[in-house]
């Protein structure tokens, strides 16, 4: 099954770029944010920095935001001319796996299907454009490290990312990869029996999944199938994060769900910091669950601007720019409540699109 190739012999992890950084969160299509951002950690257009900085970005460029060909056009020239580098993101590798997601119409043409015209006004991409993204995603890494600083999207796991080295090492495609680990993961479940027993709980409850005013018990079944597929698979452990079964079904994403995100940076005893994204943080402007999503929310065991795990050696740059459609649905506009940020390393500052700027303690 792995025969589709890869041309970057350096997957899945990296060498990260030397001297001070700028490591920037999820964009999710917000351009006009993400030049803001550049404005005011004082790149030129060209990716160019005057003290020779150079910026890194934590993935999820795209999906949800006005103008993703935008956003992923700049990163993408930034990048090929090796003034910035960044990592694969869950909604990037939804684009590679050609899955249809909330709020990723604009490349599939389908922002009338999905959402019910949510996402209609995002700017479309282009047959010409798809290919060029598509092969310069293909060619991007899952983590990248150096000494002092590891940066990845959701998840540092040694572990999956052990896995993906032997996977990924020979140049194989990210699609061809996640179809043969996800094949995997289906063989186990219907082994053990359980993807047959939550086949029987989809199907008592089939009506109430889509809609989120439903009442839906618990579905222990599709609970643990959930999560099998979503921990058996290195590469979406990486990209979303470790997960289990929840409490009670949650919305999220246009439909319910039965697992929860797990912490895994509570268990990270690694000497270099890790950098993040993915988790959509919220700070001190309490940026209600109607904009950021209501799946649940794991960095509530932390303040807004706190290092996390048991070294204090973990932080979540992303500060929920990728709500900001949904700000903008409620008649919103700026001072937006969510933003996008980057964190200036090794100076340990924060910097938003709105100008602020934000000293952390030492990781």
């Amino acid at each position: 099954m792995l025969q589709e190739t890869a041309t970057l012999s350096d997957r899945p992890v990296s060498r990260l770029f030397d001297g001070p950084l700028d490591l920037i969160g999820d964009v999710h299509g917000e351009a006009e944010a993400l030049r803001a951002l550049l404005g005011h950690l004082d790149y030129a257009a060209d990716g160019r920095h005057r003290e020779g900085r150079r910026a890194v970005f934590v993935g999820d460029l795209c999906d949800r935001g006005p103008d993703s060909p935008a956003v992923l056009d700049l990163v993408m020239d930034w990048v090929e001319s090796g003034r910035a580098q960044c990592v694969l993101g869950n909604h990037e590798l939804n684009v590679l796996l050609g899955e249809p997601k909330h709020g990723n119409g604009w490349f599939f043409d389908r922002n009338h299907e999905l959402a019910n015209g949510e996402f209609l006004h995002s700017r479309a991409a282009t047959h010409e454009r798809r290919k060029a993204w598509t092969a310069f995603l293909e060619r991007l890494p899952l983590a990248l490290v150096r000494d002092d600083l590891r940066v990845v999207h959701a998840c540092w796991d040694e572990a999956a990312l052990s896995t993906l080295r032997g996977l990924l090492g020979s140049g194989a495609a990210y699609r061809a990869v996640h179809a043969d680990l996800d094949e995997r993961a289906h063989a186990l479940l219907k082994g053990s029996g359980i993807a047959a027993r939550a086949a029987r709980e989809v199907k008592a409850h089939r009506h109430a999944f889509k809609s989120r005013g439903a009442e839906l018990p618990m579905l222990p079944a599709c609970a643990e199938e959930a999560t099998i597929l979503q921990n058996a698979n290195p590469l979406k452990v990486v990209t979303s994060g470790l997960e289990g079964p929840t409490e009670r079904p949650i919305w999220a994403g246009g439909r319910w769900r039965m697992t929860s995100r797990s912490r895994w940076w509570n268990g990270y005893r690694g000497t270099p910091a890790v950098v993040m994204g993915h988790y959509w943080r919220r700070d001190e402007r309490a940026v209600p669950a109607e904009v950021t999503g209501d799946w649940d929310y794991p960095l509530g065991d932390y303040g807004a601007y706190d290092w996390m795990g048991p070294r204090r050696n973990v932080f979540c740059v992303d500060y929920s720019v990728g709500g900001r459609y949904a700000e903008r649905a409620r008649g919103g506009g700026p001072p937006w409540q969510t933003r996008l940020a980057a964190l200036r390393w090794p100076e340990r500052e924060l910097v938003f699109d709105d100008g602020e700027r934000l000293a952390l303690p030492n990781a």
